[in-house]
């Protein structure tokens, strides 16, 4: 339980003007981080490329600025990067939705095996009474998420929130798992992934 899954949308590359795919490859994009989820979506569609690693809040001004021809977006700039002129190159949640059917993995909650079998399903039934209630009480849940929101307006926050936190968070299903095995196997294909563990979710 807890996973982010982007259904059809996820991490985006912007640029102030359009790129083709082959421009982004002679170009240094700013990323938020090399072990991300968005960074392996976006090196399994465009392959090797510079980069140079941002935080994820300051991407869209940095690029809006100059300081890089294209930056790779998380969080709420994959709504608002638009206000500061931005273009979209790439949606990677589309990209990979169109390539497997599946939604593409964003992150996911883990936890130490050597807890025991028991004590990891009861934490896992407490993680999914608290995403249900969170999402019943959805109302309270952007109350407390606006604290973070860094000023956005109150409906922009709530369909943030509602792409990220729905459905797939409380129980991902075969899809989501069959999309992070993919995902991991593919990442580990293309080199970006080292060595590739076992898989194992907790029911």
């Amino acid at each position: 339980h807890g996973a982010s899954m982007g259904d059809n949308y996820g991490p985006m590359v912007v640029a102030r003007e359009e790129l083709s795919r082959q421009a982004l490859k002679e170009v240094k994009i700013a990323i938020p981080g090399t072990l991300t989820s968005a960074y392996l979506a976006l090196r399994l569609w465009l392959g090797e490329f510079a980069y140079e690693v941002v935080p994820f809040n300051e991407i869209m001004e940095a690029v809006a600025e100059g300081k890089y021809a294209a930056g790779l977006l998380i969080h709420e700039g994959q709504l608002t990067h638009g206000e500061l002129g931005l273009k979209t190159l790439v949606d990677l949640g589309v990209w990979w939705k169109g390539e497997t059917g599946l939604p593409l993995p964003l992150g996911v909650n883990v936890i130490r095996k050597d807890l025991g079998a028991e004590r990891m399903a009861q934490l896992s039934r407490i993680l999914h009474k608290s995403i249900a209630y969170g999402l019943e009480h959805r109302e309270a849940g952007l109350d407390y998420a606006l604290s973070f929101a860094r000023g956005m307006e109150r409906s922009l926050a709530d369909r943030f929130v509602g792409m990220y936190v729905n459905d797939w968070t409380l129980n991902m299903g075969d899809a989501g798992k069959e999309s992070i095995r993919l995902f991991l196997q593919r990442g580990h294909e293309a080199g970006v992934i080292e060595q590739l563990p076992p898989i194992e979710f907790v029911e």
